[in-house]
């Protein structure tokens, strides 16, 4: 818990943070007047009560993004750039602010939380500079009948759905692009961390974003309101970041209305470490690609597949960390890892342990939720994890490091290709063909070669099979939100 000047610090910051919802530029309560409490995970405590939006709510969001469409997607785009180059810049502004309310209702660390606003602000400022680079094409056709335009157009109102483990990067990940392309937004963020994108917003129309151009309802009601907003025939495009279930669910409503989507979903990354590998570098990577964020990350890496001959070398020195790590609550000086998002969490990844070490798994260190109020669990390493572990299946999402041996490349590939995920997986080896032959091999949307973590504004983010459809980022990430028109015109020499 905040101490002295502390507590009075997060005790402005969270009175400056609304609590209404965004509705055409204005902020407002739900039409019933309700609202939900917003927890601290490191002691259980409320920290604010917000609106809880209601389907009429949904609806009128979804109203001023359609009544805001038309005059934004004839905004010039250099103007949409503008706009976005200033809410990068108040992002940047406001960074500590933004990095401690993260910090309350989230958990991770706060050099983590400023780390995740210098990423997600990123994602503004690429933006920006895309929003004027979309084009177009024009040629003749091969029979020389006509000439082909091809023109790239603004899909209409978008919904937005993002999730509480990153409530920055994930809003400005979606918001960017859809506002560059000239597209209008309702978004959703998590009720578990909503604080997060509301001052985002206000940032946005600080910014100079117009009334309507982004709205932002948030409610416990999500199912209905989700459900009314997806099913009306205005809406042009859904997005969303979450697990594979709900995706599912997403994805069958969306069908209605023949929806664009981007499905950004669950992940069971491997982590592969072969017998050339440093194992210095190996040991730094496995520690940024499971613990950062708590291991609450779709990236965060699941199964580490080591070669036979460094198994215990690796597990002995990724002990030697992980036990010297310290828990509590993410503003404290030194805090490596938080608390877990809620006591459900904590139940599953205790779960998890749990019939890991029953079947057989080796405990090098924690295994168990820690004593202290919040919803703590100790950063856990097992070792020689057996096949029927469920959480070589399960995306553990939480602070623990489960090490597989294995004997050669073919087995480490169908190792690490046995999941029915496929978002991204890390490699460490010093062999250039071998990476080579990896990064071919591999089933997924991204590969980390040698580097632990691989997120970047200006990448591609993005899995295959049921890790999610789309890309967000880079330059693919604005095409999401564009439709392509192809016209054709009378040659103008006949």
């Amino acid at each position: 818990m905040a101490e002295g000047a502390d507590v009075s610090r997060e005790a402005d910051l969270l009175a400056r943070v609304p609590d209404g919802l965004l509705v055409g530029g204005r902020w407002r309560a739900a039409s019933d007047g309700a609202t939900f409490p917003v927890h601290d995970p490191s002691d259980g405590s409320v920290v604010k009560q917000v609106a809880s939006a209601t389907v009429e709510d949904g609806r009128a969001a979804l109203d001023a993004a359609v009544d805001a469409f038309s005059a934004w997607s004839r905004t010039p785009a250099r103007e949409r750039a503008e706009v976005l180059r200033r809410s990068f810049d108040l992002v940047v502004e406001h960074a500590d602010d933004l990095a401690l309310l993260m910090t309350v209702e989230m958990g991770k660390p706060l050099a983590e939380s400023r780390a995740e606003v210098t990423y997600g602000a990123e994602f503004l400022r690429w933006f920006a500079e895309e929003a004027a680079h979309v084009q177009g094409r024009y040629g003749a056709n091969p029979q020389g009948t006509g000439r082909m335009v091809v023109t790239q157009h603004p899909v209409g109102p978008c919904y937005l759905i993002t999730p509480w483990n990153f409530p920055l990067a994930m809003a400005t990940r979606k918001i960017a692009p859809a506002l560059a392309a000239g597209c209008t937004v309702v978004v959703k963020p998590a009720s578990l961390t909503p604080l997060t994108t509301l001052l985002v917003a206000q940032l946005l129309l600080d910014a100079g974003v117009p009334a309507g151009v982004v709205n932002v309802v948030t409610t416990t009601r999500t199912g209905p309101v989700s459900e009314a907003v997806i099913g009306d025939p205005r809406l042009r495009k859904l997005s969303f970041t979450g697990s594979t279930p709900v995706g599912r669910q997403l994805l069958a409503q969306a069908a209605g209305g023949v929806l664009r989507t981007s499905m950004e979903l669950g992940g069971n990354a491997p982590f592969v470490v072969f017998d050339d590998a440093d194992l210095g570098t190996a040991v730094d990577g496995a520690i940024a690609a499971k613990f950062r964020n708590i291991g609450q990350a779709c990236t965060a890496a699941n199964r580490f597949l080591v070669h036979r001959s460094l198994a215990d070398e690796f597990a002995r020195r990724v002990t030697e960390r992980v036990a010297a790590f310290r828990t509590g609550r993410g503003t404290q000086e030194g805090v490596t890892i938080g608390p877990l998002i809620d006591d459900r969490a904590v139940a599953k990844v205790e779960e998890l342990v749990d019939d890991a070490v029953s079947r057989g798994a080796r405990l090098l260190t924690g295994g168990s939720r820690v004593e202290r109020p919040g919803s703590f669990y100790a950063a856990t390493v097992l070792a020689d994890v057996p096949p029927d572990a469920a959480l070589l299946r399960e995306e553990i999402f939480g602070p623990v490091l489960a090490i597989v041996p294995f004997d050669d490349e073919d087995e480490a590939v169908r190792l690490a290709n046995d999941t029915e995920y496929g978002l991204v997986s890390y490699v460490f080896t010093e062999s250039l063909a071998r990476g080579q032959r990896m990064v071919e091999r591999l089933e997924t949307g991204m590969t980390g070669l040698n580097v632990g973590v691989v997120s970047d504004a200006a990448a591609p983010f993005g899995g295959w099979k049921l890790s999610g459809l789309g890309r967000e980022g880079g330059a693919e990430g604005i095409h999401e939100y564009l439709q392509t028109k192809y016209t054709l015109t009378a040659d103008p020499f006949a």
